[in-house]
């Protein structure tokens, strides 16, 4: 991996595993990698979002689009894997999700390539704004599944298409600038376009988080700025964290909602931090 100055600014240098594979690197990156999984098979979904503060802060990924692209290549692989399931149950709606993912590839491709241009410092500090209004957002009561009990409308595809794309390119855009999966955003607004139950739209929205993943992804890695071995690091240990979530989940079912706002009031927590390192 070469040295110099990245888009942004910031000095493109690799992360500590590229150079020397050590015991507290190897330990931070496989601890954020179960981090995440834990935090995915607990809630089902929202660990992307602490993924950066975690390669920062705590692997010490030096530069914040390095962080940011890695952590990219990371949601896709977990929205592959757990698009399998969804797809064997049926539960996914393809043309809906084809459509929503086309227009969010473009999105993202255009928002990865606005925070790459932008330094990283601030870009990180924006990042930290994020977080504090999704986690806020997620306080919100959600309506369950059993209460979505809406049809996929009937509509032509034309009529559709007026929702589908003009929300899938917002929702790629900021994907693609803060290289989050966006599966909070994702969620609400396929509802809003199609009307489709809960269990479905958490189903295709795993296309869509696949497609703006690996499109935020290509275009981080065409500019060098992701750090492979630790990309392999986050997996093996998501692999391992994602075993004991949903274990743990399980016997915790009851008690999903204050899971959730444990887990918003971390997100709010990190992300103050993260915008008062950016200060």
């Amino acid at each position: 991996m070469r040295h110099g100055q990245g888009a942004g600014g910031d000095a493109l240098e690799p992360a500590r595993g590229l150079t020397t594979v050590d015991a507290a690197f190897l330990f931070s990156a496989l601890a954020s990698g179960g981090a995440i999984g834990l935090i995915l098979g607990l809630i089902g979904g929202g660990g992307s979002i602490v993924a950066v503060p975690l390669l920062v802060y705590f692997v010490g990924v030096r530069s914040p689009h390095m962080a940011i692209g890695t952590a990219a290549v990371a949601v896709a692989l977990n929205a592959v894997a757990g698009l399998a399931g969804h797809a064997r149950a049926g539960t996914v709606k393809w043309p809906c999700a084809l459509v929503f993912a086309a227009a969010g590839a473009a999105g993202a491709a255009l928002g990865a390539e606005a925070g790459k241009a932008l330094d990283g410092t601030r870009l990180l500090a924006l990042f930290g704004l994020m977080m504090v209004v999704v986690g806020v957002a997620m306080l919100r009561p959600r309506r369950s599944p059993e209460n979505a009990g809406v049809r996929l409308r009937r509509d032509t595809a034309g009529h559709l298409l007026p929702r589908l794309i003009p929300a899938g390119l917002a929702v790629g855009l900021l994907a693609g600038f803060f290289g989050i999966g966006g599966g909070f955003l994702i969620l609400p607004a396929l509802i809003f376009a199609t009307g489709m139950p809960m269990r479905n739209a958490v189903g295709t929205s795993l296309v869509v988080v696949a497609a703006l993943g690996l499109t935020t992804a290509a275009s981080y890695a065409l500019s060098g700025y992701i750090d492979w071995v630790l990309v392999a690091l986050l997996v093996a240990g998501g692999a391992a964290g994602a075993l004991a979530g949903i274990a743990l989940g399980k016997r915790l079912a009851r008690s999903r909602r204050a899971l959730e706002i444990g887990f918003a009031a971390l997100v709010i927590a990190m992300g103050g931090y993260v915008v008062w390192q950016g200060i």
